[in-house]
């Protein structure tokens, strides 16, 4: 059996959600099965396994999740990248398109330094719009991407292929037809 075959029996197909037409990926039963969980978080990493990542930086808030298993796994530091207002101190923000209108998501400004070598983490990648942002928003402060790693694709958006044009690694775990 494949990684993936494994994994994806974990993932719940929730139709209609949030609106008709929808097939929402739901990891949450993968994150409370410990065997999978502990899986997935061993596979995301498993490409840079032994080498320097400083720091681990997770889109609110599924990301959150794994971001804090990987950047255990690599024993690299956390970041959050939350949506607007969400942060105390100081931070730098960037506006980045969803499926319908424009969001802002930001990050203290302090927590990256330049040339840090970073994974960006989310549970799935879809049209891209918010990991395109992300991508932007770490290299504005100067973070070297190293990669972007998600649970599921969904490659008929087209939101990997976009990452990988902005010459970003991509790992995703598996991968569902339609939305």
């Amino acid at each position: 059996m494949t990684a993936e075959y494994d994994l994806k029996s974990t993932v719940r197909t929730i139709p209609d959600y949030p609106k008709p037409g929808i097939k929402f990926r739901d990891i949450t039963t993968l994150l409370g099965d410990a065997r999978a969980f502990r899986r997935a978080v061993d596979e995301l990493v498993q490409p840079w396994a032994g080498s320097k990542i400083d720091k681990i930086a997770g889109i609110e808030a599924r990301g959150f999740i794994l971001g804090g298993a990987l950047a255990h796994q690599v024993s690299a530091g956390f970041v959050p990248i939350r949506k607007r207002g969400k942060l105390p101190h100081t931070t730098v923000r960037i506006a980045y398109s969803l499926e319908y209108g424009v969001d802002e998501m930001e990050m203290h400004v302090d927590a990256i330094h330049p040339g840090e070598r970073v994974i960006l983490v989310d549970d799935l990648i879809a049209t891209g719009g918010t990991a395109e942002g992300a991508v932007k928003l770490l290299r504005q402060i100067g973070a070297n991407v190293v990669a972007a790693c998600f649970i599921v694709d969904l490659p008929e958006l087209g939101g990997a292929a976009k990452l990988r044009a902005m010459d970003v690694a991509v790992r995703t775990l598996m991968s569902f037809d339609g939305h």
